[in-house]
C-alpha cells in the first residue's frame, strides 16, 4: 500500500455493494417475509378440501398449506411439499404437472416430487395424504 488514505468514493461504492449483496441473501432467507415457508410441510394434518378437486391425470397446489397435489389413477393421490428445496419459497403455480418457483426458476415433477429444473437438485418432500368423507387431508398421520 502507498500509505495514502482511501478515497470516499471507494469506499461507499463497497458500502453499496455489501448492502446489495445482504439484500440477496435476505431475499433467500427463509426467514424472509418475501414468500417463503418457515417449514416445510404441514405440522399437523390440514383439510385441503374435496378430493374431486384434483383431476386424475392432473396436479393441484394448495399453496397457502404449502402442499401439492396429485391424483396418478382415481382415487389415488400423492402429495408433496409445495416448498422449494433450493431456498425455500413456496411454489406459485402448476402447469402440466409442473410446479414453479418463483423466486429463482426452479420447476419440480408434481407426480414425484423431482426436480426438473435448477438451481434446486433435490426433490420435494413427500407428504402423507388420505382421503376421509371425499375430503383430502395432508400432513403427519394423514
Amino acid at each position: 500500500m502507498s500509505g495514502q488514505p482511501t478515497p470516499r468514493r471507494t469506499v461507499l461504492k463497497g458500502a453499496a455493494l455489501a448492502g446489495a449483496a445482504g439484500l440477496g441473501v435476505a431475499a433467500c432467507s427463509t426467514e424472509s417475509k418475501l414468500g417463503h415457508a418457515q417449514t416445510p410441510t404441514p405440522t399437523a394434518p390440514v383439510a385441503l378440501g374435496d378430493a374431486s378437486a384434483v383431476p386424475v391425470g392432473g396436479s393441484r397446489l394448495y399453496r397457502e398449506q404449502r402442499v401439492v397435489v396429485s391424483c396418478p389413477a382415481e382415487g389415488q393421490y400423492k402429495a408433496f411439499s409445495a416448498q422449494c428445496t433450493h431456498a425455500g419459497c413456496v411454489l406459485d403455480k402448476v402447469e402440466a404437472n409442473e410446479g414453479n418457483c418463483p423466486c429463482h426458476g426452479s420447476r419440480f415433477d408434481t407426480t414425484t416430487g423431482q426436480a426438473l429444473n435448477g438451481p434446486a437438485t433435490a426433490p420435494l418432500p413427500a407428504v402423507p395424504v388420505k382421503v376421509e368423507n371425499g375430503k383430502l387431508i395432508a400432513g403427519p398421520d394423514a
